[in-house]
């Protein structure tokens, strides 16, 4: 008589997020739209359709259902973008019928993806994040923000739709008051609210993350830290290079801020270390994401604990047997690096070394190669 099959991981993302479940032999149907890199992982048995969860939650709430239905056990459900945490959180009853999940509290979820509602929940718990105000588009420029110059401006949600055609970034440094309200102009035709917050000085370089879950009975199941190397842009842009570290201050430092939230489920917290040695607060993610491929590399697996927590399967182990070990996007690094002096020779060399690249691996090497080939084939189309 055969063993049961272990359950399917169920994947609303990435590739490094596949990746870092593969490592542990765990075999995914993923969730992505047409051309994701993670669609042709060799540890991939499904592709779901794929509906956007920001437009159209309850048409891709409903794929979801229809196919964890039918598995034999129910999936393991995964989620790594702030509007696949938003769906998995709002339609937690529904989707809980079909698939196994972890997830922090609702109200906690909607308090961490707003930046606005963020700022004022960190203040009134004590934690240690920049002072900022939320400026609304539908109000009256104020006539003081009370913050010190220079500030930055954030979107209070990760909606690129509207943030982006106006900023490339995540964010947008603005350096006295007239710049401030030249930058609110430009956000108030479009509607746009944003959370202002005093910077805190340095290059992205000086991001440290602490990453955690925290199971049901509230316990450390794993832990690790990390540091951005370098993004695109290189000012408040996204990562293309991080490493992961071994900080005690930043370990530290991140559980108390994970217990004075009472945080469930997955997270990241990400800081930045002031010139004199300070951790400033940025934001706390309750999701998956791409940090969690280096992680696992190192030697903490935090999805493949999810997983043998909600299988209940035996965990396996979660100590650092390597820091230092270095993560890159071949798709992006390459003008990351470049816009800080670094040529391409010295780049490639460095690129190569790293332990984890999205999207390639020597024996999992198509997913990106496939996604260039299929925007290569769309653009050709296009060009007809």
């Amino acid at each position: 008589m055969h063993a049961p099959r272990p359950p399917l991981a169920c994947v609303i993302g990435e590739v490094d997020l596949v990746r870092a479940l593969g490592l542990a032999g765990i075999r995914s149907a993923v969730v992505a739209p047409p051309g994701n890199p993670a669609r042709w992982s060799r540890t991939v048995e499904a592709v779901l359709g794929w509906s956007d969860p920001w437009r159209e939650p309850d048409a891709l709430v409903e794929r979801l259902v229809a196919f964890g239905t039918k598995q034999p056990s129910p999936p393991v459900l995964y989620y790594d973008g702030d509007w696949d945490l938003l769906l998995v959180s709002r339609h937690r009853e529904r989707l809980g019928t079909a698939f196994r999940f972890t997830v922090a509290a609702a109200d906690l979820v909607e308090d961490l993806v707003d930046k606005a509602r963020f700022q004022g929940l960190a203040e009134r718990l004590g934690l240690p994040v920049p002072a900022g105000v939320r400026l609304r588009a539908d109000d009256a420029f104020p006539a003081t923000t009370g913050l010190s110059f220079p500030v930055v401006a954030k979107p209070l949600t990760r909606q690129h739709a509207t943030w982006k055609p106006l900023v490339k970034a995540k964010a947008f440094p603005v350096q006295d008051p007239a710049g401030l309200r030249a930058l609110w102009e430009r956000l108030r035709e479009r509607g746009v609210d944003v959370l202002v917050q005093e910077a805190v000085p340095g290059p992205e370089s000086r991001i440290e993350s602490y990453h955690v879950y925290v199971d049901a009975d509230g316990g450390i199941a794993g832990e690790f830290t990390g540091r951005k190397l370098r993004t695109h842009p290189p000012g408040y842009g996204y990562s293309t290079a991080l490493t992961i570290t071994r900080s005690d201050d930043v370990a530290a430092l991140g559980r108390e801020v994970a217990s004075r939230l009472g945080l469930r489920g997955v997270a990241k917290l990400d800081f930045k270390r002031a010139p004199d040695g300070r951790l400033h607060l940025l934001e706390v993610n309750p999701r998956f994401n791409l940090w969690h491929h280096p992680g696992a590399l190192a030697g903490v697996n935090l999805p493949a604990l999810v997983y043998c927590d909600l299988a209940r399967l035996p965990r396996p182990a979660a100590t650092l047997t390597a820091d230092g070990i270095r993560w890159c996007s071949l798709a992006h690094d390459w003008q990351a690096a470049r816009a800080n002096g670094i040529g391409l020779g010295r780049w490639a060399a460095w690129a190569i070394a790293c332990e984890g690249k999205s999207g390639f691996a020597w024996d999992d090497p198509l997913p990106l190669a496939r996604a260039a080939l299929w925007r290569l084939g769309r653009a050709a189309q296009a060009g007809r």
